[in-house]
Parts: C-alpha cells; sequence; structure tokens
C-alpha cells in the first residue's frame, strides 16, 4: 500500500461529532525511540496556534497539550501504551462537545479537554517517526 509523505499537511474543518482517523506504523523499533506527533492548528501557517497536539513516544508515553501565541499549556501525560512495536495502527481522534477522545485500534485510551473551540481547527500535521498510510476527516 502506497505511504503519505511525512511531514504530511491538510486543511481541514472540524465539528463536534466529527474524527480524524490516521492509519500509520511506526518508523523503526521501539528500542530506537520513534515518535509521532499529530498536531491541529488553528491557521494554515506552521506558527498558529494548536488546539491539539497529540504525541507518542512509542513505548513510553503520550504527551497532549495545545499552544497559545508560541507558549505551550500544561501538558496532559498518560503512560498507558496500546500501541505495538512494529505493528500498525488505526488511530482515531473524536471531537466531542468538550474534549477529544482518542482510540487506537478500535479502544478509547485518551481524553484532552478543549483549549479552543473544535471549529476554529484549520489545518492538520502527522509527522516524526512514522509510516502514513491515510489521514482522513470523517
Amino acid at each position: 500500500m502506497a505511504t503519505l509523505q511525512v511531514p504530511y499537511t491538510k486543511n481541514i474543518s472540524l465539528s463536534v461529532d466529527s474524527a480524524v482517523k490516521i492509519k500509520a506504523t511506526p518508523a523503526m523499533p521501539f528500542n530506537m525511540g520513534p515518535e509521532m506527533q499529530v498536531d491541529f492548528y488553528t491557521g494554515i501557517e506552521m506558527d498558529s496556534n494548536i488546539a491539539f497536539q497529540f504525541r507518542v513516544y512509542f513505548g513510553k508515553q503520550v504527551v497532549m497539550n495545545s499552544r497559545l501565541g508560541g507558549n505551550c499549556g500544561e501538558e496532559v501525560k498518560s503512560t498507558v501504551m496500546t500501541f505495538k512495536d512494529g505493528q500498525p495502527f488505526e488511530l482515531c481522534i473524536s471531537v466531542q462537545s468538550n474534549e477529544y477522545q482518542v482510540s487506537v485500534n478500535g479502544r478509547q485510551c485518551y481524553t484532552f479537554p478543549h483549549r479552543f473551540d473544535p471549529g476554529s481547527v484549520k489545518m492538520i500535521q502527522v509527522w516524526r517517526d512514522v509510516s502514513l498510510t491515510s489521514v482522513n476527516v470523517v
């Protein structure tokens, strides 16, 4: 199956009850320290505010945050690791009325309260150490 170029950037529009589905595989073994990052930007420039940042340190932890005016907010961390070394995964970020709900392979694992109106999201970027198969907004 063809892979998408990483970093992958796409203009999007989100609303409550929409979701972003990402299919990918870690690009290297966990003992090499691979990461994946998903950023929901409120503009179409890389220096825009980030409504939601989801960063996976494969095999270690997940860190979620936002960025306003160049300053990151308080991190929300989780050591729940449902990603498997070398295995493809489907990451689904669902927009609820008060939070983002993140599931991995159909299992709801993480939540992050809205710090920005999800309707303000204009662009997504998926990057770091992943082989990316698809990114869809549903």
